[in-house]
């Protein structure tokens, strides 16, 4: 089989606010084009409420309205949308062809913009409270909660630094760390500590999220003593790591030790012809617009790949 015969020009693994953009792009300049999605159309989109920063809606935007909007201007140019899960993708001299659960299709190349999930804390009331009080992103979901007492759970990098976002707009910011030391670096370390409205707790581990209709209150376990202590907060920003969605790429591209996937400039992966864009490629930004510009950035590379084989 050779590039002439492919089911599809292109394969785009997820359908967020990348898996879209790129999409776009690809049905454009009328290169065949399926989009595939295990979950709902819009990917993360789906989950947020509203969105605030956003490019060009003063005002907000609700995520799956948005979401909507994306893949439909993109299957107005005639990309196709399926949904199904992929569980493997195989390279051929020539052509690669991306499995899933439903059936197999060959592509003459692949942009993966299959995101990350924030880790979860595991704990009663996480769940129900996610979007209530319960959120995983400082910079979408933080203005909500000014002049309110907050908590971070995760003294990493991302957790103080998040934290001290939140300082500038929330009334008090606690720090809630499972071992008994800050993982962040000292700068950050002295910043938080510098901070007045910062509080940090290490060995404190959080039990459960409490509330009614929105979050009031975590139950905390003091690591060393066993203690149980109830602290009042009317928000918890979760920051204990993100989980790639690479699971099915293992043994096919590079890969960081935690999961997500190394690109140049042009969002070109290891193998050629496969391109990776969004939250899943390494040190992406994380932010709804900057994987908008992954997925244009990643779409036009690929049509010069196609070109030139």
């Amino acid at each position: 089989m050779g590039m002439d015969y492919t089911d599809y020009d292109v394969v785009i693994i997820g359908a967020g606010p990348a898996g879209l953009a790129a999409g776009l792009y690809t049905s454009r300049a009328r290169l065949r084009t399926l989009v595939l999605e295990k979950d709902a159309i819009g990917g993360e989109l789906a989950n947020r409420e509203l969105i605030e920063n956003y490019p060009g809606f003063g005002e907000g935007v609700q995520g799956p309205k948005l979401g909507s909007a994306m893949a439909q201007q993109m299957m107005n140019f005639g990309a196709e949308f399926k949904c199904c899960k992929v569980t493997g993708v195989i390279v051929r001299s020539n052509y690669k062809v991306v499995k899933t659960n439903d059936e197999n299709y060959t592509c003459k190349s692949i942009i993966i913009t299959s995101g990350s999930l924030p880790r979860k804390l595991g704990v009663p009331g996480e769940e129900k409270f996610a979007h209530r009080g319960v959120f995983y992103c400082a910079t979408c979901d933080g203005p909500k909660f000014a002049e309110k007492v907050v908590a971070v759970a995760g003294a990493g990098d991302s957790g103080i630094t998040d934290a001290l976002a939140l300082s500038r707009m929330a009334a008090k910011v606690t720090i809630i760390e499972f071992l008994s030391q800050p993982k962040a670096s000292k700068v950050l370390q002295e910043r938080a500590l510098a901070d007045p409205k910062i509080e940090i707790r290490c060995a404190t581990k959080i039990e459960a999220i409490i509330g009614e209709e929105q979050v009031t209150a975590l139950d905390l376990e003091d690591c060393s003593t066993g203690e149980k202590s109830r602290l009042e907060v009317e928000g918890l920003l979760i920051r204990i790591g993100l989980l790639p969605n690479t699971q099915f790429l293992k043994g096919v591209l590079d890969l960081t030790p935690m999961g997500q996937i190394p690109v140049n400039e042009n969002m070109e992966t290891s193998v050629p012809g496969i391109f990776a864009a969004g939250d899943v490629r390494q040190y992406s930004p994380m932010q709804i617009a900057t994987a908008v510009g992954d997925g244009v950035n990643a779409a036009m590379s690929l049509g010069r790949y196609i070109e030139s084989n």
